[in-house]
């Protein structure tokens, strides 16, 4: 059975991609930054909302993945909280200076992971060799990779998400992302083993603020102010109609 994986900030979203047929959410807060770890009212109140199983991102801040060992302590604290509150499996990636998997720091959040199901995401994606990082990440024992075959969108990528599904002989699994829609995801449906795809199905609506500030940022400037991202339950529902009926 081929299933879609909706990627998700919000309790609406979660909603949407369950009435929409996904099987499974990661669950992440500011996805405007790629994701980082939600908080954990976020994720109860997920959990009291739909019935779907929670991939929760494990991430203390944007931007890099080379983690000092400060943060390092706050992923672990996450993890534990992670278990705590009963979500199926979390979402990490983290990298050495050279872009190379971090083994040593890899392993340590997976052993408190324990016996939580654990997804590599697209920090993959900015590894030098990706056959290197396939083969440590096999012998880690992480579940699977979420990657968009290290170009800007999975589409782009399916070359090499082909080959790193040929080369991991089902020893773990290939998780597409990056620029899959309604209108993409057919190409990927073709590639042989592909049995999982991850995607936001997400619609950008307007703020019902009646009184907007535009001089004001409170976050970067340029980032919508009055704006919300949010999963598209018929975006969802078209992607699982065309994974499934091919």
């Amino acid at each position: 059975m081929r299933i879609l994986e909706a990627c998700i900030e919000s309790v609406e979203s979660a909603i949407a991609a369950e009435a929409g047929g996904a099987k499974r959410v990661e669950l992440c807060g500011n996805l405007i930054e790629g994701g980082t770890t939600p908080s954990s009212g976020m994720v109860k109140a997920v959990q009291s909302a739909c019935s779907l199983p929670i991939m929760m991102m494990i991430r203390p801040r944007g931007g890099d993945f080379l983690y000092s060992d400060y943060e390092l302590e706050v992923m672990k604290e996450d993890i534990l909280e992670a278990k705590n509150l009963g979500v199926q499996g979390i979402v990490l990636g983290l990298l050495t200076t050279d872009g190379k998997v971090d083994v040593l720091k890899t392993n340590q959040l997976m052993t408190t992971a324990s016996p939580l199901e654990v997804t590599f995401h697209r920090a993959f994606d900015m590894t030098p060799d990706p056959f290197e990082a396939l083969s440590i990440l096999m012998d880690l024992g992480v579940n699977r990779i979420l990657t968009s075959g290290q170009e800007a969108t999975a589409p782009e990528g399916s070359g090499l998400i082909a080959e790193l599904i040929e080369r991991a002989n089902g020893r773990i699994t290939i998780l597409p992302g990056g620029g899959i829609d309604e209108n993409t995801i057919e190409d990927l449906t073709q590639i042989a083993g592909l049995n999982e795809f991850h995607a936001t199905g997400s619609d950008v609506t307007s703020s019902a603020m009646t009184f907007k500030n535009e001089k004001i940022y409170m976050g970067s400037p340029g980032l919508p102010e009055y704006s919300l991202v949010r999963t598209n339950e018929e975006k969802i529902r078209k992607m699982v109609n065309k994974i499934n009926s091919l």
